[in-house]
Order: structure tokens, then C-alpha cells, then sequence
């Protein structure tokens, strides 16, 4: 819920002594939890909304005024060529034919045999007006409605967004909607009773035509999710969620699901009004039809919004209350989002206009408020990296990977006891090794610990959790039976200590008690993969060796980069790839140089870090300049999120790689002087900041002051926020973009995904090369050359750069 169940009561106290007559300030003696009001796109959270498997939009649509009949559609734009549909005993592409029960219940299934999901395109939306007339709006016979799924993936996944991003002109888009709304109203004029029968994704548009039915019947399934995800894409709903929701479960939680994107889940859907009955998936349908006779002859009741208690009353339903509630949602909305993301934005207006206007004009404000944000560039940029990770979801060589059923994981720290996590979740079995007892043991709880939070969540069933633990079995260098566990594995993860004799002396254990198809995988995050497989005396299957690098902590991190060597074989990359996507992660192919892609690029920031701090540019302005950017936290938190130490090897040992001047211009001392003191980060409670407790605020002690007074010999600057984000921006891009001109990344959308997913890279721009394509190369290529002239060679502009600012080029499209 929006707010907290003790604030929701105090706030109805203070209501309720207002609404009597009691002279009380309402702002005075209430507060909304943060924590329980709407978390809108921090770092975890964007991660897994982009992460996400079911990312979907709201393509669709209402209209103002309702009508006996439909006008005949207009056709919209087409968004790409569709397969041509021969009318034979199927009549319909996107439906299976509308089959009636002897009781009169017309039941029509959504079913495109082409797509592996159903979505709400232009040319379904156009074949069920098409459908409802032939088939059902003249048949008297039919007393009700169901509306389901032919398809076990699910409902409806949503709208196809690339039907959105085809129509070049998006105020073309409002007359679409209308009409898709003239056909939902027409529906509903025809009166009869509509039930939802959902099982899998019901997303976006796919909810949006549920919350149209009188009845609403979801699975009690894993698969079965509803939701609103559209924010996520920078739009909102389309087909009149936004008037439709709040009204079925509430403002506080349809404001809840429409800001956040959340999916809901079926116990939680019902709790909250927004299904009637959660069945057994074998029962849905014969539930449904049962239903919808009881509809349609008296005996079931059409479904009613859920009664508000008092306190919800107090808030939802008095101009105080009201008040109160919109300016704390848009509080929370400024604090998380820093005003970058429209979307919400609009959210909020369409839902609050349509408290004002409960007629038909507040349909037209929100699809005309969905063609506005569809024309912007956030939503653009956010769609494109939803295109991308779509993309990235195939390897491009085509290669077939081995048949994979078991993964043994060497090393069982954070790093190893995370990938263990992960792998078991999606099925496989897992070996999971340390040295002793002990250090399994650690790994073993750490698992634990996470799943045992996913159950106190609702995230995991307790049978899940057990499942899962099942599924890893412990192993040490103690354990007599090690050597007969590995010979069944297919692949080996190691998850050790950047050592290379270390890592070189597992694969040769490895090698000896596993089979030749086993293909083993380091988690290296700096030593060159070719000096790790390198054949000698400890590597006898160099072609098997490829590298996995996971990016920490482990379940929350959603990139994956794959490095193979110049002699891993296709069958081992490709199998990399194919249980690193199981894993739920994005991967990214990246070439086998120091640093590999994320790494490599976060190197020049850091660098650029030290050369701003010693200028005397406050910690705090840092951070708070790229915090606005659009980074989910400033690089001073980062380092000490990270950790000092760690952050420290990563920059001299890329210091001291292959990136020459790229790495200059800063002072690493800074780093390592700290780590030298003790001054590890977070971890330590010592970084750059002082960290006092959970709940204290990190501050800067005066140990530190003392310390970065004499780093900048007493220096100091009032450096503009834009020459800080500038400096640290132009830094970072101008190495992916080398990192694509050596061809490191195969390509912009790799680029892109990588450092959006992997430091946070502001998602509302897309990546590097949209943002680029977005601001002008060639005005960048200006803006570095100028810093160039000042600051020194590290501003360079790379060839690449150059090349596409002379020629005008885009990075995505022309």
C-alpha cells in the first residue's frame, strides 16, 4: 500500500479531528512512510525492472464516447510485415474460433500460433472488432462472455511495443486509441457478463482488457503475474488503467503497481480486489464458465470494488486526505527519480484528472497524455534498452551448447555462494566446493539467508526454498567423494582468488576428474583468459575454457560478461551463454583484453575521480552532480560501496594495461593512501565517508578532512555541477567508445546494456551511444577537445568519435 499502517491510522486520527470541527494541522501531526510509499527507479530497482522478462507496454486504447456500433477502423500504422493469414477451418490469426457453450457462454481465446506469447498489437486489436462482429454481437444465444488464453505461456504479455515505436509522428497514436476504446465500450454495450480467466502474465494492455471484464479468475500458478508495467518503458497505461485501477483497488494501490511497475502476484491480486477467485490452473476454465453462467442468470454477483476501510476512506475520499496523499507520492517521486522520468509524472495527472472529470473526457486526457510521453526521448531511450536486452537474449555465432544438467561452483565466498544461488533457482544441480568445511558452510548460510528473506517476502514458497537447497550438494577438499561428484558435471564455475597459479592449478583438478565435454568457466574479473587457458603442464582442454564474469552481489546484478579466448571453442561460449541466460542474466560478449568491457570503462572514471578531488571539488557536490545525471548513486558512494581496496587494483592494475593516456590525468594515491590507513569503504564503516550504524548517515569525519586538505594542498573549487558530470561523462564514453572501436563490444546495444546494467549508467538516456546520438557527436567531440586544451590528452577524443562527428552518423539507426 502507499502508506504505512501507522501512518494510515494516524493520518485517519487527524482526519477525523478535522472533519469533526477540531482545529488541528493535518501536515503538523501526520507523516507518510517513504519506505512504504512508492520506490520509483533506485539502482536494485531499476536493475530488475530492466532485467525483467516481461517488460511490456500499453499499446492500446479507449474512447470518449461510447457507441451502439463501431465506426469502421482506420487502419493503423503498420509496424512491420505480418504473416498472411489464409482464412480454413481457423477463421482468425490472433483468436481460435469463438466456441459456445449450450448454456450460451461464448468463449474466445487469444491464440497467435506465430508468437510464443500473446501480445495486443495493431492487427489483433483490428481482427477482435472484426471477430466480435461476425461472431458475437448479433448472437442472441450468447448470455456471457469468457475471455482466455489458447496459449500455456499466458494471458496476454502486454502490447507489442514495436507497433508504438513504428509510428513516426506519435500524435498519430491518439486516434488509434479512441478507436480501440470505441471497441472495449462496445463490448460493454452489449450487456452481458465478462469474466478473465488468467493464467501466466497478464501485463499492460493484457490486464487492461481484464480490468474491462465484470470478472476477473487468475491461477494460483508461479507463472501467473499481473501488473502495469508500463512506467518501466516510460509510458503509461493506454487502454484507461489509469481510471480503471484506481477504481477497482483503490488510489493508494493502483499508484502503487502504476509507479513502480510491480508485478502482483495471485494471493496478493485477491487480497487486494483486483481478481475475485484464484483457482487451480486445470480448473480455470470450467470455473470460468461456470462463473459466467452464474453471471448471466443471477446466481453469481458481478464483481464490486473492495470496501474501503475508514482510514482508506479518510485518505482517498476527503479533499484533506487527498491533499495530503498527492503531495507525499509526488515527494517521493521527485527524491527517487530527481524529475528525469516523465512517465510518473503523467501517471499521477491522469489518475487525479480523472477524479475530476469522472466522464468520458478523462479517457481523452490520458491517451492523449500516452501519445506525449511515447514522443519523448526517455521513453525512447528506455524502449530501446528493452529492445536491447531482447536482442542480447541469442548468441550471434548460432552455435549449439552442450546439454547442461549439472554445475560444480570452486570457491564458495559471496562470489561463488551467489552464482551457486542463482544456478540452483533455475533448475540445475550444483556442487558447491571450498577448501573446508567451514568456508562451505558460510556459502551454504549465505544461500540460506537470501532464500529464507525471498520467503519472509512472498517472493518464495517454502517448498521452493527446499527444493532449491536440495538441489546443492557441499563439497570440500575433505569430502572422500569430491572427485566422484565432479565426473557427472558439464560445467565448473571457479569463483577463487584473483591468483593465476591458483585458478591454472584448479582447471588441472578439474580436468582430471571430469569429462571431456566439461567446459570450465573463471570468474576473473582482471586476469587475461588467454593466460589462464594457456595449454601447458595444468591445461590440457584450453578450447574449454571461457570466461564468466558476474558482477557482485550476484542475484541482484543482472550482467553477465562472457570473454572467451582465441581458442575457446563456439560449443563453450555458446554454452556459457546459455546457462548464463537461464541464470536470468544479460550477457554481454566481450573480448579477452584487461579490464574486459565494464571494468575497462570504469577505469577512466576513477581516474577523473582523483584529478576532480584534487582540485578540491567537495565529496558531496560529486556525488550529488551525478546522482542528477541520472547514476543511481555519485562515484564517492560507489568507491566505497565497492570498496577502496577494490577499487584501488582495479585502476592502477588499468593503469598500468593497455589504455595509456586514457588513464591519466588523475592521481591514484588517493586510493591506495586510503587503503594503506585502513579506509576500505562501507565495509570497514571507513571510507571516504564515516558510516555509523544502519540507520546513521554517512559523514565526512575529520580524519578524512585532514586528509583530503593535505591531497589538495588546501585547495579548493566551486566547480559547476554541468563540468562535473561533463568531465566523468566524457570519460566514460570515450572509452566504450573505444572499447567498440577495437571491437571489445560487438556492437552499440552491447555497449549500451553493459553499462546500464552494470554501473547504473542513467537508464532514462538509453546508454552511452544514445546518449550520444541523443546530445550530437560532434557537439561532444567539441565539448572533449575543449576540456582537451585545458585538462590534457586523457580528453582525446578517440578515432571512432571523430569519424561519426565528421560524418554526422548515428550509433542506433540513421
Amino acid at each position: 500500500m502507499l502508506l504505512s499502517s501507522a501512518v494510515r491510522k494516524s493520518l485517519a486520527s487527524s482526519l477525523s479531528r478535522q472533519l469533526m470541527g477540531q482545529q488541528s494541522s493535518l501536515l503538523g501531526r501526520t507523516a507518510i512512510s517513504r519506505a512504504a510509499s512508492v520506490r520509483l527507479l533506485d539502482a536494485n530497482h531499476t536493475q530488475h525492472l530492466l532485467a525483467s522478462k516481461h517488460l511490456s507496454s500499453a499499446a492500446a486504447a479507449i474512447q470518449e464516447e461510447p457507441a451502439s456500433k463501431p465506426s469502421p477502423p482506420s487502419p493503423p500504422p503498420a509496424a512491420k510485415e505480418e504473416t498472411p493469414f489464409v482464412p480454413s477451418q481457423r477463421k482468425y490469426k490472433h483468436f481460435q474460433n469463438v466456441e459456445l457453450t449450450p448454456a450460451g457462454v461464448a468463449i474466445v481465446r487469444f491464440d497467435n500460433p506465430d508468437k510464443k506469447v500473446n501480445t495486443l498489437s495493431f492487427a489483433l486489436m483490428r481482427e477482435a472488432q472484426t471477430m466480435w462482429e461476425a461472431d458475437i454481437q448479433s448472437n442472441s444465444d450468447i448470455k456471457s462472455i469468457v475471455f482466455t488464453s489458447a496459449k500455456e505461456s499466458g494471458f496476454i504479455a502486454g502490447a507489442d511495443i514495436f507497433d508504438i515505436s513504428s509510428v513516426q509522428d506519435k500524435s498519430e497514436l491518439v486516434p488509434v486509441i479512441e478507436e480501440a476504446l470505441n471497441f472495449f465500450l462496445h463490448m460493454k454495450a452489449k450487456e452481458v457478463p465478462m469474466v478473465a480467466a488468467i493464467h501466466g502474465p497478464a501485463l499492460g494492455g493484457g490486464l487492461e482488457w481484464a480490468l474491462w471484464c465484470d470478472y476477473r479468475i487468475c491461477t494460483d500458478s508461479k507463472a501467473t503475474k499481473l501488473g502495469l508495467p508500463e512506467v518501466k518503458l516510460g509510458l503509461l497505461p493506454g487502454f484507461g488503467g489509469t481510471q480503471n485501477l484506481p477504481a477497482l483497488v483503490g488510489i493508494q494501490g493502483a499508484m502503487d503497481m502504476m509507479l513502480t511497475g510491480k508485478n502482483i502476484l495471485p494471493a496478493k491480486a485477491k487480497k487486494m480486489g483486483l481478481v475475485d477467485l484464484v483457482v487451480a490452473p486445470q480448473s480455470l476454465e470450467s470455473v470460468a464458465i461456470e462463473t459466467a453462467e452464474g453471471l448471466a442468470n443471477g446466481t453469481v454477483k458481478k464483481s464490486k470494488p473492495k470496501r474501503k476501510s475508514l482510514i482508506n476512506r479518510l485518505i482517498e475520499d476527503t479533499p484533506p486526505g487527498q491533499n495530503l496523499m498527492w503531495s507525499k507520492v509526488k515527494e517521493t517521486v521527485d527524491k527517487n527519480t530527481d524529475g528525469n522520468y516523465p512517465a510518473p509524472y503523467e501517471i499521477i495527472d491522469c489518475v487525479k484528472y480523472g477524479l475530476a472529470h469522472p466522464g468520458m473526457e478523462k479517457f481523452k486526457h490520458e491517451r492523449e497524455g500516452f501519445a506525449k510521453l511515447a514522443a519523448t526521448k526517455e521513453s525512447e531511450a528506455l524502449i530501446g534498452l528493452f529492445d536491447g536486452t531482447t536482442q542480447m537474449k541469442k548468441l550471434s555465432s548460432g552455435a549449439e551448447p552442450i546439454k547442461v544438467k549439472k554445475v560444480a561452483v570452486m570457491g564458495a565466498g559471496l562470489m561463488g555462494a551467489g552464482i551457486a544461488q542463482v544456478t540452483a533457482e533455475k533448475g540445475y544441480d550444483v556442487l558447491l566446493k571450498d577448501r573446508d568445511d567451514a568456508a562451505v558452510g558460510r556459502g551454504i548460510s549465505y544461500m540460506t539467508d537470501n532464500w529464507e528473506k525471498k520467503c519472509k517476502r512472498k517472493r518464495m514458497t517454502n517448498y521452493e526454498l527446499n527444493t532449491n537447497s536440495s538441489r546443492v550438494t557441499p563439497l570440500s577438499d575433505h569430502t572422500e567423494s569430491w572427485k566422484r561428484h565432479f565426473a557427472g558435471a558439464d560445467l565448473v564455475i571457479e569463483a577463487v582468488f584473483e591468483d593465476l597459479a591458483l585458478k591454472r592449478k584448479i582447471i588441472q583438478q578439474v580436468e582430471e576428474v571430469t569429462p571431456d565435454h566439461c567446459v570450465f568457466a573463471t570468474n576473473t574479473s582482471a586476469i587475461p583468459i588467454a593466460d589462464i587457458a594457456a595449454p601447458g603442464e595444468e591445461v590440457k582442454r584450453s578450447e574449454n575454457v571461457v570466461g564468466m564474469h558476474y558482477f557482485s552481489p550476484v542475484p541482484q546484478m543482472p550482467l553477465l560478461e562472457i570473454i572467451p579466448h582465441a581458442g575457446t571453442s563456439d560449443e563453450a561460449l555458446a554454452t556459457a551463454f546459455a546457462v548464463g541466460n537461464k541464470q536470468g542474466k544479460t550477457c554481454v560478449v566481450v573480448k579477452d583484453v584487461p579490464g574486459f568491457y565494464v571494468n575497462r570503462c570504469l577505469g577512466p572514471i576513477l581516474s577523473e575521480v582523483t584529478a576532480l578531488v584534487k582540485e578540491g571539488v567537495p565529496l558531496d557536490r560529486l556525488d550529488k552532480a551525478m546522482k542528477k545525471f541520472g547514476m543511481p548513486v555519485g562515484p564517492i558512494t560507489l568507491i566505497d560501496n565497492v570498496g577502496v581496496d577494490v577499487a584501488s587494483k582495479v585502476s592502477n592494475y588499468l593503469a598500468s594495461a593497455d589504455l595509456g593516456v586514457r588513464m591519466g590525468g588523475g592521481d591514484l594515491s588517493l586510493l591506495s593512501n586510503m587503503v594503506e590507513k585502513g579506509w576500505l569503504g562501507k565495509k570497514s564503516n571507513q571510507g571516504f565517508f564515516t558510516y555509523s550504524g544502519k540507520k546513521g548517515k554517512p559523514s565526512i569525519g575529520p580524519e578524512v578532512t585532514a586528509y583530503l586538505k593535505d591531497f589538495t594542498d588546501g585547495n579548493t573549487s566551486d566547480l559547476s555541477e554541468t563540468d562535473i558530470q561533463n568531465r566523468i561523462v566524457a570519460r566514460l564514453v570515450n572509452e566504450a567508445a573505444m572499447c567498440l572501436q577495437d571491437e571489445i563490444i560487438e556492437n552499440p546495444v552491447c555497449g549500451d546494456i553493459g553499462l546500464v546494467f552494470g554501473i547504473g549508467f542513467a537508464p532514462f538516456r538509453g546508454g552511452v551511444f544514445r546518449y550520444l546520438d541523443s546530445v550530437g557527436t560532434s557537439s561532444f567531440v567539441d565539448m572533449m577537445n575543449g576540456y582537451a586544451e585545458t585538462k590534457g590528452e586523457q580528453f582525446e577524443p578517440v578515432q571512432l568519435l571523430k569519424d561519426y562527428a565528421a560524418s554526422g552518423k548515428k550509433f542506433h539507426g540513421n
